[in-house]
């Protein structure tokens, strides 16, 4: 089969579209013929040697993918041959065939393509695992992502209006806040020109929100705290600013402010199984439902994950980046 390698650690270019063994499934995985997989912003910094996949996982970025199951290990009952399908992976995706876990497997949700269906279970089972599982944000709350316009924002955008939850995003132009705003988020501010911490509690009458989803880290720590609520709660998905800073601790004792942080690819398979089992009970319906939809900025062919990976690196894109076999 033909997949992208990386070549040695290094920017977009290192990234070549190779001949490479097939891979060989285990007892309870099964092999999926690849229609398409989707870019995420690890997937770049294992690229630059930042992130390597952990112990057994494929060398090859992608951690999403759709296609068709080809083979079946012995100990699978669920999937059969000819299903289509849509996969949470601990690498592999960016190939013609990657071998899954059968509990890290989904059915293509009603109403959404085999190609476009690759751009769900990473954002889906990272927003709803935060957001819902552990910081608990309910009906009738507010809700703050930053980067409302990566993939993980338009999906938790999307996914929190429908549990009935008031959202505020933040994001770097009038581009970017329009996507966020057509896909329901109430109050959209721009970071460049304006200070999300007096948006927020201006938005609020001075109370602030219940759950902040961040993936800035470091520069936005002191902020979130103080644009959170009594008993809010503050989930950290990544560290694009940064990892070292300063807090206040007097701050979070004030309010009852509870932090958590945690990423998906180094969870055991057993916690992944049951996110993903968690996903398809709360979250597939309402995509059937015409609640959630898939947002796809550009489609990409295997051998152009170098321009995707400039593309992703540029922040100039609103929705998810696919690459297509």
């Amino acid at each position: 089969m033909k997949a992208v390698v990386i070549t040695t650690p290094g920017g977009p270019e290192v990234l070549q579209l190779q001949e490479v063994e097939d891979p060989q499934i285990k007892e309870d995985e099964v092999l999926v013929k690849v229609e398409a997989t989707a870019l995420n912003r690890a997937d770049t910094l294992q690229r630059q040697g930042k992130y390597p996949p952990p112990t057994g996982a494929s060398s090859y970025p992608g951690l999403e993918c759709s296609g068709t199951i080809e083979a079946v290990g012995k100990n699978v009952s669920r999937w059969k041959i000819g299903d289509q399908v849509c996969a949470l992976l601990s690498g592999g995706g960016y190939a013609e065939k990657v071998a899954v876990p059968a509990g890290q497997v989904l059915p293509v949700p009603q109403g959404v393509s085999l190609k476009d269906a690759a751009s769900l279970p990473e954002v889906a089972c990272t927003v709803w695992s935060t957001v819902f599982m552990m910081s608990r944000l309910s009906a009738g709350e507010t809700f703050l992502v930053h980067g409302g316009s990566s993939g993980i924002g338009t999906f938790a955008i999307q996914i929190a209006k429908y549990k009935g939850v008031r959202v505020f995003v933040t994001a770097g132009s009038e581009d970017k806040l329009a996507v966020c705003k057509d896909l329901g988020a109430d109050v959209c501010i721009n970071y460049k020109n304006e200070d999300f911490v007096a948006r927020v509690k201006e938005e609020t009458d001075g109370k602030g929100v219940d759950v902040i989803l961040d993936c800035i880290g470091a520069p936005y720590f002191q902020k979130n705290v103080d644009s959170l609520s009594i008993d809010g709660r503050l989930f950290l998905l990544g560290f694009m600013g940064g990892f070292v800073t300063q807090v206040n601790l007097a701050s979070l004792f004030a309010k009852r402010i509870t932090v958590q942080a945690a990423g998906l690819r180094t969870r055991s398979l057993e916690n992944k199984a049951e996110i993903v089992s968690e996903v398809e009970k709360n979250v597939w319906p309402a995509i059937a439902a015409g609640k959630l939809k898939p947002v796809v900025y550009k489609y990409l062919p295997l051998s152009k994950a170098a321009e995707g990976h400039q593309l992703m690196e540029s922040s100039k894109h609103a929705g998810k980046i696919l690459l297509v076999t």
